[in-house]
């Protein structure tokens, strides 16, 4: 009877801590950089790339990214206590000790760059090991606590996919990647903003200084609807650049201009919750609806390329 029983507990046991270390590598996080990175091979491949080098890149991207969401939940862990968006993250529960999320970080850190290095090339396993430092380094230990353009600034590790997925088909870099590059860079602060809002009261109890705590609503709203403009204007810039067709043209275009909108509704609704004349739009909104919108561009990256006009 002993052995019935607790060979299920095992089982269970195992799960959970494999649910553990997965939860480390901030998988939804995971899927939006891996949703950047394989409509660009298609982009530079001029068509279907090498679906073994694609699948080669996934695998390293995903362990690169992994690695570095397992190194921010071990550099804050003490500030993910005491939020709750965080306060279920593995180290803080327990299912995962401090020293054994470090070695698994640093064990993703190592193993994505060989990956990288046997399976597409040597700019490629570069650009991974330097998202990693930036990630890490620049925006978790050196901007998170001290800049309320932290997000700005530290959202650049988040454009490294791009730039990966165009140098494991190509070895090089080139403009295309470049503009979206700085597309993704533009995104971040509104995809993010959004959420520093409604976490805000967790952000003012960690001292962490998110612009969404910060500054007032009616300040927020602005920067989000800026960044959304020059985020629909850097789109565009790819079409002369890099050559794209129709499909491309009206997905920029007709997403960009829904993106925002929703930032100029969120704005509008603060605005006037701010002088008692309704209530505000919830922020999150926007925060889902720039996740469709990324998407819904780059699928729309991967799909112009295979067309014939």
């Amino acid at each position: 009877m002993t052995t019935t029983v607790s060979a299920p507990r095992t089982e269970r046991s195992i799960g959970r801590r494999i649910r553990a270390y997965v939860a480390l590598t901030k998988p939804r996080v995971l899927e939006l950089l891996l949703v950047s990175t394989v409509p660009v091979m298609f982009l530079a491949a001029g068509g279907v790339p090498d679906l073994w080098l694609v699948f080669a890149t996934v695998i390293g991207g995903s362990a690169s990214a992994g690695s570095a969401a397992a190194f921010n939940m071990y550099l804050d862990r003490d500030i993910d206590a005491h939020m709750q968006r965080t306060k279920n993250r593995p180290i803080v529960t327990g299912e995962v000790t401090p020293r054994a999320a470090l070695i698994f970080a640093w064990s993703l850190a190592i193993g994505s760059t060989v990956w990288f290095l046997v399976f597409t090339n040597v700019l490629a396993a570069a650009l991974s090991a330097i998202a990693i430092f930036f990630y890490v380094v620049i925006y978790t230990m050196i901007l998170k606590r001290r800049t309320e353009q932290n997000i700005v600034w530290g959202g650049i590790a988040g454009c490294f996919p791009v730039l990966i997925g165009w140098a494991a088909v190509t070895g090089s870099l080139d403009w295309p990647p470049l503009v979206l590059f700085a597309l993704v860079f533009l995104w971040t602060p509104p995809h993010y903003w959004p959420l520093s809002i409604k976490y805000a009261a967790d952000y003012d109890e960690t001292s962490v200084p998110m612009l969404g705590a910060t500054r007032s609503g009616r300040q927020v709203g602005l920067q989000i609807v800026l960044y959304a403009w020059a985020t629909l204007a850097c789109s565009l810039l790819l079409i002369p650049v890099a050559g794209m067709g129709i499909v491309y043209t009206v997905s920029a275009i007709v997403f960009g201009g829904w993106f925002v909108y929703e930032s100029h509704r969120l704005y509008n609704r603060t605005v006037l919750a701010a002088s008692g004349q309704g209530e505000p739009v919830g922020p999150m909104r926007v925060f889902h609806a720039s996740i469709t919108y990324l998407s819904l561009v780059f699928i729309a990256v991967a799909v112009d390329p295979l067309l014939p006009w």
